[in-house]
C-alpha cells in the first residue's frame, strides 16, 4: 500500500455534504453490508455535520472526495471518561489500498486526543473482515460480534 501523495484530509464543508453522501451509498450497499445500508442516509451526514463539524471529515484529491470519517463524542454522566466514537469511515473503491482509511482514521484519532478523549470506539459487521483487520491495524482489541435482528411488521399485520 502506498500513500497517495495527492491527497489532502480536511474537515467537510457544507458543499461537502452531497458528495459524502453518494459516495456512502455507493460504499455501503445492502447487498455488501446489510447493517451499514440501513442505517446510512442524508439524515446522518447532515445531523452529524450540524452538531459536530470538526468531527466530520473528507479527503479529497483534485477537487473529489474520495473518502470520509464521521465521529462523535460521547460523555458519560458520573464518569471521568469521555469516548470517541468512529461513526463512518468510507473510501471509493476506485481509491482503495492507496492509504486513504488511514490519512482520514489517523486525523479522526488526532482531533479525539486533542478533545482529551481518553477512548476510541468503532463498530463494524462482524463479516466485514476487511474493517475489522483495518482496525485491529490501528491498535483496536477485543472485537465483540453484534446480532442485529429484524421482524418486518407489515408482515405481521397481514397475518392477523
Amino acid at each position: 500500500m502506498s500513500i497517495s501523495p495527492d491527497i489532502e484530509i480536511r474537515t467537510a464543508t457544507i458543499d461537502d455534504l452531497a458528495a459524502v453522501f453518494h459516495l456512502g451509498e455507493k460504499i455501503f450497499t445492502s447487498q455488501e453490508f446489510s447493517n451499514l445500508y440501513r442505517t446510512w442516509d442524508e439524515y446522518e451526514v447532515t445531523h452529524l455535520f450540524n452538531s459536530e463539524p470538526e468531527h466530520l471529515l473528507v479527503a479529497e484529491t483534485e477537487e473529489r472526495v474520495v473518502g470520509f470519517a464521521m465521529g462523535t463524542v460521547i460523555e458519560k454522566a458520573r464518569s471521568a471518561w469521555n469516548y470517541g466514537h468512529l461513526l463512518w469511515l468510507g473510501v471509493d473503491p476506485c481509491f482503495s489500498r492507496r492509504g486513504i482509511g488511514s490519512l482520514l482514521f489517523d486525523r479522526f484519532r488526532d482531533i479525539m486526543l486533542s478533545e482529551g478523549i481518553r477512548m476510541l470506539m468503532v463498530d463494524t459487521q462482524a463479516d466485514n473482515d476487511p474493517a475489522v483487520n483495518f482496525f485491529i491495524r490501528k491498535g483496536f482489541e477485543n472485537p465483540t460480534e453484534h446480532v442485529y435482528m429484524t421482524l418486518n411488521l407489515r408482515k405481521e399485520t397481514e397475518s392477523r
